[in-house]
């Protein structure tokens, strides 16, 4: 018999994301620094937006003496006495280029490796070989690629005669494979190098990395205050001697919020002073509602209107979810802005969801890439998220991740004179507080507080 089809009829339901909700979800994510990008980015795409008002930190005096000194010549102070004050066109693009030649970026290590090879006596050859190596370098000053893949294998003899030039240019260590051989170049082309420098360096790192110096001493038959002596001096060495040439920007970040304590309460505060007050066009609030105008031209106006008005509804609507979670968050971790980090309390973010009545994903969005300014610093509000650790006291108290590795700090700190903590004698301590720990976790702690072991402390 003869299969047939039949129609199915079938119910399922879908969710629709319209740009307006994905323009709004996506505010919701944005830290203030992008967040003024964006309004900038909104302002020159919708012409129904403009801006009511723009927060200055200016105060009216510093804007009104700006306007009535336009003319005003900076370089009237000049100790060269053939200048004269003049106000022509290209007088004033003198000035510019002079302005913008003075704010220089920092000078890079391979600009600074690049300038002194071009003061050696060397052929044409040479440089080309030197420019090779300098460019393969990393910003710790070490080879990128094997450099004898740069070059033909007849001109590797010219690679190994370039590098050793390369090494002794300042910083001195650099166009080396790794940060021991720095090292050794370094104790090798220094004057005051003591004689077991260069030695302990090339046979006997792994003893010295654990602080067992009697046995270096013993291996190498020499007195342990030589071997004291040598180490010293590399303790002064830098084994990634191109970071000082690092042409990486530091990083600043403005908080969202600031919460302080005024009169035994907490205050939250809302950083608005860097978002301009937004509003609708008087113009085109005009055009709508005016008789005998095209379709067309109503439709467009219409159109940017609503999408101005929804803009600016988002903004709010960013803002206030921002402060209602920053409050729950607040009220969960009183412990932490009374008392500091060491009192953070576990928080998941489902906590935080339940308690403001949206879902966790929001509570997730709004919590990224924003900061608070506290007490104690700023911190990233995911901070204040932390897992729980179970402790051992009788009480059954609870301690959050952040605030374990903080009393990990806390005692390694306290024992920093004495004898070095290892990590099973800070699983012990943590155990006399009532958490119980596994060594590993506390060696895990400890690296993600950046603190080296026991041995090389």
């Amino acid at each position: 018999m003869e299969q047939r089809q039949k129609p199915v009829v079938s119910q399922e339901q879908k969710l629709r994301m319209n740009p307006q909700l994905y323009q709004s979800i996506q505010l919701m994510t944005l830290p203030i620094q992008e967040l003024r990008f964006r309004i900038q980015e909104e302002l020159e795409r919708n012409p129904a937006l403009e801006v009511i008002e723009e927060h200055t930190d200016a105060s009216i005096e510093e804007i009104s003496d700006r306007e009535n000194n336009e003319e005003y010549d900076y370089f009237e102070n000049t100790s060269d006495p053939g200048y004269t004050i003049s106000y022509d066109e290209e007088s004033s693009d003198n000035k510019k280029r002079f302005i913008e030649g003075a704010l220089s970026r920092p000078e890079s290590l391979q600009e600074h490796l690049l300038w002194q090879l071009r003061l050696q006596p060397i052929p044409e050859r040479w440089f080309e070989t030197g420019e090779l190596l300098i460019r393969n370098l990393d910003e710790n000053g070490f080879h990128r690629e094997p450099p004898e893949l740069l070059v033909k294998p007849e001109e590797r003899p010219i690679v190994e005669k370039v590098t050793k030039i390369i090494q002794s240019f300042d910083p001195i260590g650099v166009c080396t494979r790794d940060y021991k051989e720095s090292l050794i170049v370094q104790a090798g082309k220094s004057p005051d190098s003591p004689p077991a420098a260069v030695e302990i360096l090339k046979n006997h790192l792994p003893l010295l990395e654990k602080g067992k110096h009697d046995e270096i001493a013993k291996k190498m038959k020499k007195t342990k205050e030589e071997v004291e002596k040598a180490v010293e001096f590399i303790k002064t060495l830098n084994p990634f001697p191109g970071r000082l040439y690092s042409n990486e920007l530091p990083r600043y970040v403005i908080p969202d919020l600031i919460v302080t304590i005024k009169e035994g309460n907490f205050v939250i505060i809302l950083n608005d002073e860097e978002i301009p007050v937004l509003g609708i066009n008087s113009f085109f609030k005009n055009v709508l509602q005016a008789k005998n105008k095209a379709p067309n031209i109503k439709n467009f106006v219409k159109t940017n209107i609503k999408n101005a008005n929804w803009f600016i509804r988002s903004i709010k609507r960013r803002n206030e979810t921002l402060l209602r979670i920053s409050k729950a968050i607040v009220e969960f971790q009183k412990d932490f802005f009374l008392k500091g980090p060491k009192y953070l309390r576990p928080l998941t973010l489902k906590d935080i969801a339940d308690e403001v009545g949206v879902h966790e994903t929001t509570v997730s969005r709004i919590s990224n890439s924003k900061y608070v300014q506290t007490e104690w610093g700023i911190f990233e509000l995911k901070y204040f998220f932390s897992n729980s650790i179970s402790g051992a006291g009788s009480g059954g108290s609870r301690f959050s991740k952040e605030a374990v590795k903080q009393i990990i700090k806390e005692i390694i700190k306290e024992n920093s004179e004495g004898k070095r903590l290892s990590d099973q004698k800070i699983t012990e301590a943590l155990e006399n507080r009532g958490i119980k720990l596994a060594r590993r976790t506390v060696a895990k702690y400890r690296k993600e507080l950046d603190i080296a072991s026991s041995y090389e402390r």
